[in-house]
């Protein structure tokens, strides 16, 4: 895997964490979750710079295709997973078909 594919899969899995850090931070409320507010903050502005950095090499449109995928299908396991959001049978089969995709991506982009 290229080092532009890396800095994409990273930044994606830092998505997640952003996104998950909008919920634990209260919608950044400082004044009662500075911890995770200035954490989420973080993986917010480390993201964007990887998406960057890796769009120096990749397709823009692959690039934020797939760092959008990843932060999404993400987020949405981790809801599932850690805050109780519901596990419905067409919502796993929309996830799977959102992987699937970013997979296809993945692969059709060639050397880059």
């Amino acid at each position: 895997m290229s080092t532009a594919w890396m800095y994409l899969l990273v930044a994606g899995l830092l998505e997640v964490g952003w996104a998950l850090g909008l919920k634990w931070s209260d919608g950044f409320d400082v004044r009662s979750k500075p911890v995770a507010t200035i954490l989420t903050v973080i993986a917010l502005l480390a993201s964007f710079a990887l998406l960057a950095q890796a769009s120096k090499s990749l397709p823009i449109g692959t690039a934020y295709a797939v760092w959008t995928g990843i932060g999404a299908a993400g987020a949405a396991v981790g809801g599932m997973l850690l805050l109780g959001e519901p596990v419905a049978p067409l919502r796993v089969l929309f996830l799977t078909m959102l992987v699937v995709a970013i997979v296809g991506l993945k692969f059709s982009a060639g050397d880059a």
